[in-house]
């Protein structure tokens, strides 16, 4: 379903109102794919009795289909998640700086303001994690910061920064800064390269989180001349551009931690813009190879032929609502420079509102094929995973559509 620009435009406008409101109505606080795997009743399996275990077993089937039931037996409480609330911080400033409807503005400063008031303790910079306990390769007690997370937030300071110059928009990022530096955990695998660590209890080696504190650094470090952030950004650059493989694609792990590679829509989509963004603040030839063939990849294997955002290169399914944010934010993000992107809009995004979106505003979680070929809703409005992913991405598409808008009146 291919549209032109007029038409284009009112359904994304449409979709942001009816998101925005629906987020108006009910608030920032909400559930999430994570918060149900680690409460007690079923992560504990020591000295359960039979009939426990199965009920267990009950709930976590149940929940592939009808995931409010188990939260709402085990009572599990709505949470407010920094990482959505930087996402709409970020998404609501880029709605107004496009429309300057001062509503966004007035939402986006509430976001800024909460994040602000409600950081991770003891730490030597301003950092946050998810209110949930979460299970890696280590179990992640709740509100420990996560390297992702205090990027993405970090990403909505660095927007009032840019757009006010104002620097108590800047103090908060170079404490960011400080924060990856002094708390994550940084392995030097060469003498040129290292990784910098998920969350300060981890070693792990994981791409897209290294370029997010690469990226970072490298913006703010050169705003604020500190040289020991750049410094720092080139060797985590270096260690993850050595890793790219010959398809332009890289693991979700490094190589030298994890032999299966991995690769998922969105944490592709994650390593894309994060080098966009290095490659926009160096202009380095190098890093926009890696880029072009990365972008490329993306483009080849995690999409159908119908233009449509696959979870994985080998399907579809299951259709998660954080993938297909991922692809519009992605191409949204690439447009400037990348003209197949417009192509891959305009097919994408209309099936991405028509099959995702509910009547009432808010975003499925996502769409399963059963074995019986029937394609199933999960029907749970998500915060973090789903609409403040989703209101970030269209906030830039929307950007993006009136840009072309104003460039065709001009022309």
């Amino acid at each position: 379903m291919r549209m032109n620009i007029l038409e284009q435009t009112a359904l994304v406008k449409e979709s942001i109102a009816r998101l925005d409101h629906w987020m108006t109505r009910y608030g920032w606080a909400g559930y999430d794919p994570y918060d149900l795997k680690q409460h007690p009743f079923l992560s504990s399996t020591s000295g359960s009795a039979f009939s426990q275990r199965v009920l267990r077993q009950i709930l976590l089937i149940t929940e592939s289909f009808f995931p409010s039931i188990p939260r709402k037996v085990l009572r599990i409480p709505k949470t407010v998640n920094p990482k959505s609330m930087g996402l709409f911080a970020a998404g609501y400033q880029v709605l107004y700086e496009t429309t300057r409807d001062t509503t966004y503005l007035a939402k986006a400063q509430r976001a800024l303001q909460w994040l602000e008031e409600n950081p991770c303790q003891g730490y030597d910079g301003l950092c946050w994690g998810h209110p949930f306990s979460w299970q890696s390769k280590i179990l992640i007690p709740k509100d420990t910061p996560s390297s992702v997370i205090t990027a993405i937030i970090g990403d909505a300071f660095w927007r009032f920064y840019q757009s006010t110059q104002d620097h108590r928009f800047l103090h908060p990022c170079q404490s960011i800064c400080e924060f990856f530096l002094r708390n994550l955990n940084i392995d030097v695998l060469e003498e040129d390269s290292l990784c910098f660590s998920k969350t300060p209890l981890d070693h792990f080696h994981i791409h897209n989180g290294n370029l997010f504190v690469a990226d970072f650094l490298i913006k703010v470090g050169k705003v604020s001349g500190r040289k020991e952030y750049l410094e720092m950004a080139e060797k985590a650059l270096t260690y993850t551009l050595k890793q790219q493989n010959e398809d332009g694609s890289f693991c979700y792990w490094g190589k030298d931690q994890e032999k299966e590679c991995k690769i998922d829509h969105y944490h592709a989509g994650f390593e894309i813009r994060s080098l966009h963004s290095i490659w926009k603040s160096t202009g380095e030839k190098r890093i926009y190879e890696a880029l072009r063939k990365c972008y490329r990849f993306y483009c080849e294997n995690l999409f159908t032929s119908e233009g449509y955002p696959k979870m994985k290169p080998q399907s579809l399914y299951p259709i998660n609502i954080h993938s297909c944010a991922e692809a519009i934010l992605c191409h949204s993000t690439l447009a400037p420079d990348f003209s197949e992107t417009s192509s891959y809009l305009g097919r994408c995004v209309p099936w991405i509102l028509k099959t995702m979106q509910h009547p009432e505003g808010w975003f499925i979680y996502m769409v399963r094929k059963t074995k019986t070929g029937f394609d199933w809703k999960l029907k749970i409005p998500y915060i973090r995973w789903g609409q403040a992913w989703m209101l970030r991405a269209l906030a830039e598409c929307y950007a993006l559509i009136l840009k072309g808008e104003e460039s065709r009146s001009i022309s």
